[in-house]
């Protein structure tokens, strides 16, 4: 059987085998499991169950999964979520609107359980691994700390999803080097998953609405480079 359930996965999908299915791996695995069938309940279930990681369908009535997890972004207690979407959309706009609203993969259905929990694992993998790394930034009147997934400027703090704080975190830990998007999508999504390159383009552009556009400079042709002074 899977090992010591160790993290919460919530799915949410409207089809009830596709539930039953995901739950059975995911718990084989030693997940701790709960399900929704929209992302109405998926918000109220998030709000106590705290998930690791929610997998997340897009069509499903009541509130569609772009508008849930743009939701789930939102709530603070959730700042270290992953999400996930299995959907059996296919178009380049539906995966570019998941990843504007945070989405941390994009999968297509139909789904390959072995394949699945081998993404899933590498996800709590690549993690484990960042939170190894120094707890705290400051540089002038901006502090980003990896410990609460905060970042404050002068002394204010700014709320980013996820993605857009790893993509802070990691520029701002090479301070005046230049990195083009493919350096920046294999350092924060990682190889196994595969986002397009305007997704760096929108989260670089969400972080500097929030913090300001002298931090982080676009070297044209290049790339982008996280200004040290």
């Amino acid at each position: 059987m899977g090992s010591k359930p160790s993290q919460k996965v919530l799915v949410v999908d409207d089809e009830e085998p596709i539930l039953e299915l995901l739950k059975y791996n995911l718990e084989k695995q030693g997940y701790e499991v709960k399900t929704a069938t929209n992302g109405q309940i998926a918000l109220e279930v998030a709000k106590r169950f705290h998930p690791d990681l929610v997998l997340l369908d897009i069509m499903m009535p009541k509130m569609d999964g772009v508008e849930a997890c743009r939701h789930l972004r939102a709530m603070p207690e959730l700042a270290n979520t992953f999400i996930v979407f299995l959907t059996a959309r296919a178009e380049e706009y539906s995966e570019i609107a998941a990843f504007d609203v945070g989405a941390d993969d994009y999968i297509l259905k139909p789904i390959k359980p072995r394949a699945l929990m081998s993404r899933i694992s590498a996800l709590f993998r690549r993690e484990s691994k960042k939170s190894s790394t120094s707890a705290q930034i400051t540089i002038g009147d901006l502090v980003i700390d990896r410990t609460s997934y905060t970042v404050k400027v002068s002394g204010k703090e700014v709320n980013l999803p996820k993605k857009e704080f790893e993509l802070l975190y990691f520029l701002a830990q090479n301070p005046n080097k230049v990195f083009n998007r493919d350096d920046l999508l294999q350092n924060i999504w990682g190889s196994d998953v595969y986002v397009l390159a305007r997704t760096v383009d929108v989260h670089i552009r969400k972080v500097r609405e929030k913090i300001g556009d002298d931090y982080i400079t676009t070297v044209k042709g290049v790339g982008y480079k996280f200004n040290l002074g």
